[in-house]
């Protein structure tokens, strides 16, 4: 049995029981996410054949500095870095290094930043010069998948539509959904509940109310969906080394359907992909 309580009277730390916020935290979370979004922005400059996945950290570092904030992955379970670095056929959690990115590279690049108690929490695909056609595809498959997931979130709805949106879409684009990894409950703390599926059926899983605020992060694979985790004990590949893909978004369900937090200010988190206003609004319909 699902259980819902009130965020401000919810302890602070994960018991199974979904929070729902109210207007102060949506605002809480509207901060961090969008500053989270202008770190993202910020890399789209740097991300260039030859630059380091640890100068990439370097430079979150300094962008959290500058304004007076931290990454939640630092440290977080003895993770080392304050970003999640991951290259082609990694799947996730990759971490920073000195070896070179080359060009035709893909690569997901996550932050979290804390603001005030809040956890913004966004990841986007970055194209490393020049990409083949291939891993460009696989790319806006992964972002439309999201697309996708996130116009199924309306109050009334089940967190399973979310899964069923992007399987469906994804499997129907010949690729494959990774099936380790989920979504997450946000907000005063990194992960919470509810985990947030990206494959199911409608009608299943726990009832999205106004309120809630999570992650909506689909890996989606060129090949199999399978994966394994190296000795690192945090960098995720493809078992096929099929290349992989994965963008992610913090999204609140509101009274009418569902507020986006970590879009770009910039308009740069789409891999060529024009999104219709409409598109999203017809979430609440």
């Amino acid at each position: 049995m699902t259980t819902y309580v009130d965020a401000t009277d919810a302890p602070t730390r994960n018991t199974g029981a979904i929070r729902l916020y109210d207007e102060a935290g949506f605002e809480a979370m509207r901060r961090a996410c969008q500053l989270t979004a202008r770190c993202l922005d910020s890399l789209a400059e740097i991300v260039k054949p030859g630059i380091t996945t640890r100068a990439i950290d370097d430079h979150v570092v300094a962008f959290a500095k500058a304004h007076d904030t931290v990454s939640a992955t630092l440290n977080y379970r003895g993770y080392p870095a304050s970003v999640c670095t991951s290259i082609n056929h990694v799947v996730c959690h990759g971490m920073p290094n000195d070896k070179p990115l080359r060009e035709g590279d893909i690569v997901n690049i996550d932050v979290t930043f804390i603001v005030d108690g809040w956890h913004g929490d966004s990841s986007r695909m970055y194209p490393v010069g020049q990409i083949k056609r291939a891993a460009e595809r696989l790319c806006e498959v992964t972002y439309q998948s999201l697309l996708l997931g996130i116009r199924a979130v309306k109050p009334g709805g089940h967190v399973g539509d979310i899964g069923a949106a992007i399987q469906d879409y994804a499997e129907g684009e010949r690729c494959s959904v990774v099936r380790d990894f989920c979504g997450h409950g946000v907000g005063r703390l990194f992960h919470d509940a509810p985990n947030i599926l990206h494959y199911g059926r409608r009608g299943e899983g726990p009832e999205l109310k106004p309120g809630m605020i999570f992650t909506i992060e689909p890996m989606i694979n060129l090949g199999r969906p399978h994966v394994k985790v190296l000795n690192d004990g945090w960098t995720a590949v493809t078992r096929d080394r099929s290349l992989s893909a994965q963008y992610e978004h913090t999204v609140g369900v509101t009274e009418t359907g569902v507020e986006v937090f970590t879009f770009s200010p910039g308009g740069l988190d789409t891999p060529g992909i024009v999104i219709d206003p409409a598109f999203l609004a017809g979430a609440a319909a």
